[in-house]
């Protein structure tokens, strides 16, 4: 370790937490001991429909030769389906605007296209188990409904929770703009995509912040970005992968992967996302914004942090070229907000309410509907990132399910199919997590050979659990890199 990262060495069997206050200059969230979160994670109700749900769905992905759809090609929309669920308050002018985009996917699924309108239209308070119901539908794998689901609308209209339930079994998507002509951009690059009159070279762009004194950072760069890059190196040859770390890291240089001239076909990126408070004027534009290393870590900086520290929507340029990038943004609030703090019980923020309204991160709309073409799709966090999406205490760096989808998307496949891996882990997750719970209510004994507390593994499953079902695709779930090449066999078929 080097001597500036001692400076912060992390406390013992203490959780810290991603994200910057970009008001205040600190973190989001204090560092917690695992007592303290297991205390919330036992007194925290569980829906014991959405469990059940969970439970099937992480039983079916246990079996060999796991397939989202058993015996159908998720790849191929005339198997597959794509549907499209407006939310109530989006405007015809905005639905003709989208008309290139459903034309080309209604050519593509045939009988399993879907426009959800009248009787089946969503509805305002809709769950995921009453909408499907009005299409016959009910748990279990998509059948009377298409596999591949657009929903367009605010997280106000159609509620992130809505997304986060039907994501277990569908792969999703949204889209979200404020003018119609945003709309008919991201659909024209998309058509374009599909048409292949858009083509970027192989190239996988890594884009890892570590600040000094700022153990966050020096996670997900030691162990997630650095080794991500040098194993998809050698698992895809035929990618070139490059890696922008530590000093390299700069906000002029995310400029430039970002619409710049160094724009690549997939770019993975870790970093802080700025955090800002309610009724603060930077939250809706600057929320989710990354982090760069500009910012010198919290040893060297105090006070506010100041935007030519972090990438934002409104840097990039207005002759930005994005059409055909997918990103992927492992940062706090890089895919959007709630209104209601998802970790108000920890009792650690002055309000429950932390954003007006709930919204779509900045910075993805900026990327999608942009008026000279819109990237592909953006997968980002809604709400806190938390550093269990890659690691685990008791066995270090976990990058499978990173690796099985970066290798899904750079062989072609679709970008909802290849989120696949992480819709298994949260399954997977919340089916340990209500088992740790049962031990906890009824005081089973752990293991002899157990080296964790119950407190600690209880706080490290809650945790998990939130983290990974917070990640969400920005855009048509059915994109998929515009660098083609012919697809190999699905890891999940």
């Amino acid at each position: 370790m080097a001597q500036e990262d001692l400076e912060n060495v992390e406390p013992k069997h203490e959780l810290r937490f991603n994200g910057i206050n970009g008001a205040t200059g600190e973190y989001l969230l204090p560092s917690l001991r695992p007592r303290q979160i297991a205390q919330i994670a036992a007194g925290e109700p569980l829906d014991a429909e959405e469990v059940e749900e969970l439970k099937r769905h992480w039983f079916r992905a246990s079996q060999p030769h796991f397939a989202p759809m058993p015996g159908i090609d998720t790849q191929d929309l005339s198997q597959a389906g794509w549907g499209v669920i407006y939310a109530p308050d989006v405007s015809k002018a905005d639905k003709e605007a989208l008309s290139p985009l459903l034309l080309l996917r209604k050519g593509e699924a045939k009988q399993r296209y879907q426009e959800f309108s009248g009787d089946k239209a969503y509805r305002t308070g809709d769950t995921k188990y009453s909408f499907l119901a009005r299409s016959g539908a009910g748990p279990g794998p998509a059948e009377k409904v298409p596999y591949y689901l657009l929903l367009v609308g605010s997280p106000k209209s159609i509620p992130y929770r809505f997304q986060y339930q039907l994501d277990v079994q569908y792969a999703v998507g949204r889209l979200h703009f404020d003018r119609s002509e945003q709309y008919a951009s991201y659909a024209e690059s998309v058509v374009k995509a599909e048409h292949r009159k858009i083509s970027l070279p192989p190239q996988i762009k890594f884009f890892g912040v570590r600040n000094r004194g700022d153990l966050s950072t020096q996670l997900s760069a030691d162990q997630l970005i650095k080794p991500l890059k040098e194993v998809l190196e050698q698992q895809e040859p035929d990618w070139r992968c490059q890696l922008f770390l530590g000093a390299d890291a700069l906000k002029t240089n995310l400029a430039k992967l970002i619409g710049g001239t160094e724009t690549p076909s997939l770019l993975i990126s870790a970093s802080h996302g700025m955090g800002f408070p309610n009724g603060d004027p930077r939250q809706i534009p600057h929320q989710g914004a990354l982090l760069c290393q500009d910012w010198p870590g919290p040893l060297k900086h105090t006070g506010a942090i100041p935007e030519d520290f972090y990438f934002a929507a409104d840097d990039i340029a207005t002759e930005a070229k994005l059409e055909g990038l997918i990103a992927f943004f492992f940062a706090c609030y890089s895919g959007g907000t709630p209104q209601i703090d998802d970790f108000s019980h920890l009792g650690l923020v002055s309000q429950t309410e932390i954003a007006p309204f709930p919204f779509v991160a900045a910075l993805p709309r900026r990327m999608l509907g942009h008026p000279k073409g819109g990237a592909l799709a953006v997968i980002g966090h809604v709400e806190r990132a938390w550093s269990y999406s890659f690691m685990w205490s008791r066995a270090g760096k976990q990058l499978a399910v990173f690796e099985a989808a970066i290798s899904e998307l750079v062989n072609g496949r679709r970008v909802g199919s290849a989120m696949e891996f992480f819709n298994m882990r949260y399954s997977e997750l919340s089916t340990d997590l209500t088992e740790e719970l049962k031990d906890r209510k009824f005081r089973r004994a752990r293991p002899e050979f157990e080296t964790v507390s119950e407190d600690e593994a209880l706080a490290e499953m809650w945790t998990a659990n939130n983290d990974a079902r917070s990640y969400v695709v920005l855009g048509d779930p059915a994109v998929r890199l515009a660098a083609p090449r012919e697809p190999s066999v699905s890891k999940t078929s």
